[in-house]
């Protein structure tokens, strides 16, 4: 057997999150600004650091037989802020594996076998959305009601930035496991959110940069009629809006995403960066 390595990028969910667990519909992107990487090897005995880690190794050694294995993996993914840190080593460590084992896995395989990993045997309360996203590498609709994932030319985005603040920090599973438990009450906010991915996808291919803002910015404020926002996201997301872009939690943790033009984008970057926050602007 030989060496292998495996990456995976972050994850921005842009409009629709999170009606992706209630049958929905996400708009997403995969980030590759960000994202976590792997490195694998035969060994005598297990080396392997980290819990992700070692439920990944555990996972694909019941799947194909795995033998021992050295693992050794790095993010840049910011901790616990709703860009899909988790899945992205997951899959980085998966793809490793899987070279060590001169195998290869399409990508849905993949991320249901990623998902398999945190919600089976790590009981985390996720969703198929992010991995699907950073398996594929892609911008994807993802319709959940048909079973239908649709990759979409991501030139068609106008420009978009990332903010974060290590102070929102938190586990996403708590938070959809907490939704879960409330799903009657808050099914028709996931169906609003579901029509709002769509109508963020049909502008999009429509080229009207203005209506698919005002799905970014809509699905921030559907999913706060039924989740708290952090109150740094929320401030976030004041500060994006009064310089001129739109603002939508990134996932479930201490992150927004957004457009913003080209002029708006140096005075937002400085007044997000007075915040305290961390800010990029996906090459995506």
């Amino acid at each position: 057997m030989r060496s292998g390595r495996g990456s995976a990028p972050a994850r921005a969910a842009l409009a629709g999150n999170p009606s992706d667990g209630y049958g929905g519909r996400v708009l997403a992107v995969a980030l590759d600004v960000l994202g976590a990487a792997a490195r694998a090897a035969p060994a005598a005995a297990d080396d392997v650091e980290g819990e992700l880690a070692r439920a990944a190794v555990a996972r694909l050694r019941r799947e194909v037989g795995l033998g021992p294995v050295r693992v050794r993996w790095r993010t840049t993914v910011p901790r616990e802020v709703g860009l899909a840190g988790s899945s992205a080593i997951v899959i980085a460590v998966l793809r490793a594996l899987l070279e060590v084992e001169e195998r290869a896995l399409a990508p849905d395989e993949l991320a249901r076998l990623a998902l398999a990993v945190e919600a089976e045997d790590l009981g985390i309360a996720a969703g198929l959305q992010d991995r699907l996203v950073q398996c594929h590498g892609a911008l994807l609709d993802m319709d959940f009601a048909r079973g239908r994932v649709e990759a979409l030319d991501p030139a068609l985005l106008p420009p978009l930035y990332i903010a974060w603040h290590p102070e929102a920090a938190g586990p996403s599973g708590a938070i959809h496991a907490e939704l879960r438990e409330r799903e009657r009450e808050v099914r028709p906010v996931m169906d609003e959110l579901a029509g709002l991915a769509a109508r963020a996808r049909d502008a999009l291919l429509a080229g009207d940069d203005a209506a698919f803002a005002a799905c970014v910015d809509s699905s921030l404020d559907a999913r706060a009629r039924i989740m708290p926002v952090h109150p740094r996201v929320a401030r976030m997301a004041e500060v994006a809006r009064a310089g001129g872009a739109s603002a939508n939690s990134a996932g479930s943790g201490g992150a927004i995403v957004g457009t913003v033009s080209e002029e708006a984008w140096p005075p937002l970057r400085e007044a997000l960066a007075k915040e305290g926050c961390g800010v990029l602007r996906p090459r995506a």
